[in-house]
């Protein structure tokens, strides 16, 4: 997390995850739901002491970091869910039955010593395979950091590379370590630019070497876009500029929002579906995700689409707002295009031959 494209790269997904709005939705009306105690621990808060969204990005921050996040449900006496409690992933020990699959989580706390809890019990959301991003890349991330660390040195002595001192005069080892330690203490780190004083025959030669000569920009920026294939974020996401334009930015929030942070929503959504609903509710009822925030660059071109489909007889008013995540109405559900209006007017007949009365 000390290498910047890393810690903005955790912080982008787990921010991103945590901000978003959820709401609990009727199955077939899509209609808002804010009378179950789901509803409370989604969108308001999960305990009195962290809102949903706080806990949404610590857990989403964990399973980056460790591959896993955990938070223990708090339930009453008729088994409806209360509370949501983040426990930290070393205390937690994911254990499998061989025979159904069915995993059990073994915490350990404490004062009562370990303790196992159902499946249901536990609000659990992992990394691809559960293992985490930064194990996976480990040798960029330690070269970035490596490349990080050899940079502030060098510019922690003047940004300038070592020189040699040369001389006729034969020196002792004395001798040399008392040169070099003059010449630490008169020219080293922050007293640079001063005039250099050498005697009996000496000069200094400069090492002619430099950052573009060594390309540490171009690897720097290399190992950004390692940490960014890593963590399947955008490189312009990590302020990686050098590809970015006007044009592709937007598509690059698009990338983001499908590619990065929809698996992410996904596994959210199927979590809080398995603890906070029993399986008749889920049958009823669903967690989904408001994205509208991050697709708000792209509403005109949505309204475009959604108006031809329309237009062309493809999609209902009520299909429409369902994209848009409104609820229907009675009149919805006719397919015909509303920029035709219909009309049981029809123009008679006429006849060419006939000749008015008048004539």
């Amino acid at each position: 997390m000390r290498v910047p494209a890393v810690a903005r790269a955790v912080s982008l997904i787990a921010e991103g995850a945590g901000n978003l709005p959820v709401k609990l939705f009727e199955r077939g009306t899509r209609a808002s739901v804010t009378d179950h105690p789901a509803y409370h621990l989604v969108h308001e808060a999960a305990n009195p002491w962290t809102s949903a969204e706080a806990l949404r990005t610590d857990l989403t921050a964990d399973a980056l970091k460790h591959g896993h996040g955990f938070a223990v449900v708090v339930r009453n006496s008729l088994g409806e869910a209360l509370e949501l409690h983040r426990v930290e992933p070393g205390r937690v020990q994911i254990e499998t039955d061989t025979l159904t699959g069915e995993p059990s989580y073994l915490i350990s706390t404490t004062t009562a010593g370990p303790a196992r809890y159902h499946y249901a019990d536990v609000l659990h959301v992992a990394a691809f395979n559960g293992v985490s991003p930064i194990v996976r890349a480990r040798e960029a991330i330690g070269l970035a950091s490596a490349m990080e660390s050899h940079v502030a040195k060098l510019f922690a002595n003047g940004a300038r590379p070592s020189g040699i001192i040369t001389t006729e005069k034969t020196l002792t080892e004395e001798g040399k370590g008392n040169l070099a330690k003059g010449w630490q203490a008169a020219h080293g780190a922050g007293r640079s630019g001063g005039t250099a004083i050498l005697d009996e025959g000496m000069t200094y030669q400069r090492i002619a070497e430099t950052l573009t000569d060594a390309q540490f920009i171009e690897n720097r920026v290399e190992q950004v876009r390692e940490v960014a294939r890593a963590f399947n974020v955008p490189p312009p996401m990590l302020f990686e500029l050098s590809r970015a334009t006007w044009s592709n930015s937007e598509e690059m929030g698009r990338q983001f929002l499908v590619f990065t942070l929809a698996p992410w929503l996904k596994t959210w959504a199927a979590a809080y579906a398995r603890c906070l609903l029993t399986p008749a509710e889920r049958r009823e009822l669903y967690v989904e995700f408001i994205t509208d925030d991050l697709t708000t660059t792209d509403t005109a071109n949505r309204a475009a689409a959604y108006s031809t489909y329309r237009a062309a007889g493809v999609m209902t008013a009520n299909e429409v707002r369902a994209g848009l995540n409104l609820p229907p109405r009675d009149d919805g559900d006719v397919l015909a295009s509303p920029h035709i209006t219909p009309t049981d007017a029809t123009p008679a007949a006429s006849n060419k031959n006939e000749i008015p009365e008048n004539e």
